[in-house]
């Protein structure tokens, strides 16, 4: 029922109107007969798909120096954590080329100092987490359409998380229209992008920058369409936003919506492969403004006093993967965002920029196992920094004060695959001015994980 709420109301706005009207065409498309050879066509090989995962990520760090803290201080006490989710990926082919999504959830635990004190926060799980107690979610509910845009069947996708089997030509169209997470399509990387299996991260398993639409859990209600050609992929897409800054209520109306695009290519240099995508968002809710929260006293420094429906945030990022050789891939993100306004979903950072190698463990006659290392800086806009700098907080970070230095992470974790299915995690993490303060840190984070997947 409240999806369909959300949905009816979403249908008033014009772009998302639009995306629903080439939805409804390119469906329809999908009922008639089987093509016979004049006509484009997919072959769907399978029916359903079922899949499960659980993780479960355990966190700790001694007790580092700290000249002072505040409401959304990491602790400088000795700190442990652990973290749990586990979900079922359900899937069925509807008709030729349409497929249909369910992912029932679990998400439960803690994350260091309740999630807060780190703008790159070392635990990708948590999220999806908006209580301790385990809670189970409908964190994906989605309709998927593919028309094929020409003749050739040259790629296949296999059974996976969220993927009918299907063979299907390279250049086809694809709407994607319910509830997910951006990121499952959106600043995609091969080598950094899920912290069950690769980096934990916040910084690392997205643009940092990127303040996607999403709830608590890190999921939306939103509408996108994709076309792939040859070498080339552009998608783009309208999505609910939260009504409160990281709030588990999704709305969609004129005053609260976010839209983002993403052109893709993909290309060899000496037979190696490597991607570079471009991202480009803007979001638009009730959000509170950094300097008007300064300049008036009625305020109180606090930026959730001057929120007003129809202010927006905007930014951009440029990721790129590149295999160096045979089990050997590197990877870059870089991240830029306007930071007048208040950080509304994701997390505080207005600039970022991240680098790093993956190993593959056939090199040492290990092939499901991965070694990864990557280094990351994030920093504020001008007017966010001043803000923090005056006392004021947002949701994730704000220690009373500042003395402003970049916040520097560096990651290395080793994965090891006891089975297919059974895979553990040794990870460590230093974190160089936590929330941007000199006045803190540094600190290392020690991290264990387990997780299952069939």
């Amino acid at each position: 029922a409240l999806d369909f709420i959300i949905l009816n109301r979403m249908t008033r706005i014009i772009p998302f109107s639009i995306v629903l009207s080439l939805s409804l065409g390119i469906a329809s498309a999908g009922f008639a007969d089987p093509p016979d050879s004049t006509r484009y066509f997919l072959t769907d090989t399978s029916r359903t798909t079922f899949h499960f995962q659980g993780t479960t990520i355990t966190q700790y760090h001694g007790a580092f120096a700290a000249a002072y803290s505040g409401n959304n201080s990491l602790s400088p006490n000795v700190e442990e954590a652990t973290s749990i989710t586990a979900t079922i990926f359900a899937g069925v082919r509807l008709w030729h080329g349409a497929s249909f999504y369910f992912n029932p959830e679990l998400a439960g635990g803690n994350g260091l100092s309740s999630v807060t004190g780190m703008a790159g926060f070392p635990n990708g799980e948590t999220p999806r987490i908006g209580t301790p107690a385990p809670v189970i979610t409908i964190a994906r509910g989605y309709f998927q359409q593919t028309v094929a845009l020409s003749s050739a069947r040259d790629e296949h996708l296999s059974d996976a998380l969220n993927q009918v089997a299907m063979d299907l030509p390279r250049d086809r169209f694809t709407i994607t229209i319910g509830k997910y997470a951006l990121s499952d399509f959106f600043d995609n990387n091969s080598y950094s992008h899920d912290p069950r299996l690769q980096f934990e991260n916040w910084a690392l398993m997205e643009n940092g920058s990127w303040d996607y639409p999403a709830n608590t859990r890190g999921y939306t209600y939103a509408a996108m369409i994709e076309a792939k050609f040859a070498d080339w992929s552009l998608r783009a897409s309208t999505a609910s936003e939260p009504t409160s800054a990281n709030g588990p209520t999704l709305t969609y109306e004129s005053g609260a919506h976010g839209e983002t695009v993403e052109l893709e290519h993909d290309y060899k240099i000496n037979d190696n492969s490597g991607v570079t995508r471009l991202l480009l968002y803007n979001n638009t809710a009730d959000m509170g403004n950094y300097d008007e929260a300064l300049s008036n006293p009625k305020y109180d420094t606090n930026v959730a006093n001057t929120r007003q429906y129809g202010r927006n945030k905007y930014g951009f990022g440029l990721n790129m993967e590149q295999e160096l050789a045979t089990n050997i891939g590197a990877f870059l993100r870089a991240g830029w965002s306007d930071g007048r306004n208040e950080t509304w979903a994701f997390t505080e950072i207005d600039r970022t920029a991240t680098l790093g190698l993956s190993f593959n463990g056939a090199i040492w006659h290990r092939d499901k196992d991965v070694i990864g290392i990557a280094g990351v800086v994030n920093g504020l806009s001008d007017d966010h920094r001043r803000y923090l700098t005056a006392g004021g907080y947002g949701f994730i970070i704000g220690d009373g004060a500042l003395n402003y230095a970049p916040e520097m992470i560096i990651e290395a974790y080793y994965l090891i695959a006891l089975t297919d299915a059974v895979l553990l995690t040794a990870d460590y993490q230093f974190v160089a001015n936590p929330a941007y303060n000199a006045d803190r840190g540094p600190v290392s984070v020690i991290g264990a994980r387990a997780h299952v997947e069939f």
